[in-house]
C-alpha cells in the first residue's frame, strides 16, 4: 500500500521479521533519504519531498536558535537510526537532539540504545499520518520528548508513566511558546529562511526578556 502526498511518500511492507529489517537498514545503508520505522511486523519507508524536508529543516534552525538563546548545549542526531533488540522496535525520525543528555554524548561515534540514552527530543515531520503508532514506538524507548509537524499545527508531547500527554509548553524550552513555530515557516515562505530566521531569534529574546522581568 501506498500513500502519496506532496510532502511525503509512505510505503507500507506487512509481516517482516524483526532479523530482515535489520538487514534492510545493513543493506540499504545511510546514504540514502528514506526514513524506516518497525513495529509488530510492520515497517514503513517514509521519503520526504520538498515541503517536509523544508519543514525539517527550518525546525532543526529554530531548535538551534532556541538552546542558543537559552544557554543550552546541543548535539544534532538528525534522522538518527533508533533501534531496540528487547523490543523488537525501531524508527528513524526526521530530527533528533540531545540536549540534556548532551554531555553523555558528546563525543560518541555511534550510539547504542542498549547503553547510551535516547534522544532527548525527536521531531517528526507528518503532512500525512504514519500508519505505525509513533507515540507507543518512541515511549516504549523513552524518548522524553516527542514533537509532531504536520503541515499546520505543532504539538508537543511528553512522557510520563510510560505514554505521552499532549502539553502546551516544551520543558526543554520552557519560556518560549513554540507551538508559535508554524507561524515562522510560514512567513519563511514570504521573507525567506535568513530573514525568518532573524525574526524568530529576536521573538525568542523577547520571550526570554519578557520572563526574566
Amino acid at each position: 500500500m501506498v500513500a502519496t502526498t506532496l510532502a511525503e511518500t509512505r510505503v507500507l511492507l506487512h509481516n517482516i521479521t524483526w532479523q530482515t529489517f535489520k538487514t534492510m537498514l545493513a543493506e540499504m545503508g545511510c546514504e540514502r533519504n528514506s526514513r524506516l520505522a518497525y513495529d509488530n511486523g510492520t515497517i514503513e519507508i517514509m521519503t520526504p519531498l520538498m515541503p517536509h524536508e523544508s519543514s525539517n529543516r527550518l525546525i532543526e534552525v529554530f531548535v538551534g536558535v532556541l538552546c542558543e538563546e537559552l544557554g543550552l548545549e546541543i548535539r544534532r542526531a538528525g534522522s538518527l537510526t533508533l533501534t531496540r533488540d528487547d523490543l523488537e522496535k525501531g524508527a528513524e525520525p526526521d530530527s533528533s537532539y540531545y540536549i540534556q543528555n548532551e554531555l553523555l554524548v558528546r563525543n560518541k561515534e555511534n550510539i547504542d540504545l542498549a547503553i547510551d540514552p535516547p534522544p532527548d527530543l525527536v521531531l517528526e515531520v507528518e503532512y500525512s499520518r504514519s500508519a505505525i503508532d509513533k507515540f507507543r514506538l518512541y515511549a516504549a524507548m523513552g524518548i522524553p520528548e516527542f514533537w509532531r509537524y504536520n503541515g499546520g499545527v505543532l504539538r508537543i508531547s511528553t512522557l510520563e508513566a510510560g505514554q505521552y500527554s499532549e502539553v502546551q509548553t516544551s520543558p526543554t524550552f520552557a519560556p518560549v511558546l513554540v507551538k508559535e513555530i508554524p507561524r515562522f515557516i510560514q512567513e519563511a515562505k514570504k521573507n525567506g529562511e535568513i530573514a525568518t530566521t532573524l525574526a524568530f531569534r529576536a521573538w525568542v529574546q523577547q520571550n526570554i526578556s519578557g520572563t526574566e522581568k
